[in-house]
């Protein structure tokens, strides 16, 4: 069905534009602040944005933008305050961004058809952007930056 690629598709582009809005002007520094000691920083994040895009695109039969191994604290699960020393840079992490965009577009573009049993997952991976997009809005905030979405 066209629609489902199509409502994914739009889904994607807003909230890439999204988190964006919410990066647009952050420091490597100030990404790397860890609200009270304990709430994950911006740059883990987008990391994690990023790291779960490529199961994303993996699941659309297209390759990674990186190593999961090399990136793996960004993993679900992982405790960033105690993995922050393997982190990207904040500006390595927007470039990783932009390339997995592309690659989810192109892909978007040419495909005909979602495979049924990947349907759910896909649900699963497009709420999971929106959700953690909407949070680096809060970590904006946090920063003392004025809000993107007006």
């Amino acid at each position: 069905m066209k629609n489902d690629i199509e409502i994914i598709r739009i889904q994607a582009t807003s909230t890439y534009k999204v988190i964006l809005m919410n990066i647009d002007g952050i420091t490597n520094e100030e990404a790397m602040v860890f609200p009270n000691n304990e709430a994950n920083c911006m740059n883990w994040v987008l990391g994690h944005i990023i790291y779960i895009r490529n199961a994303f695109l993996q699941i659309l039969d297209e390759h990674s933008v990186w190593d999961s191994e090399k990136f793996s604290g960004y993993n679900r699960g992982e405790i960033p305050l105690q993995r922050q020393h393997e982190f990207a840079t904040f500006e390595e992490l927007k470039t990783y961004l932009k390339d997995s965009q592309e690659k989810l577009e192109s892909k978007l573009s040419s495909i005909e058809s979602f495979s049924p049993e990947r349907l759910k997952d896909i649900a699963t991976l497009s709420f999971h952007e929106a959700y953690h997009s909407g949070q680096l809005g809060y970590l904006r905030r946090i920063l003392g930056k004025s809000g993107a979405i007006k």
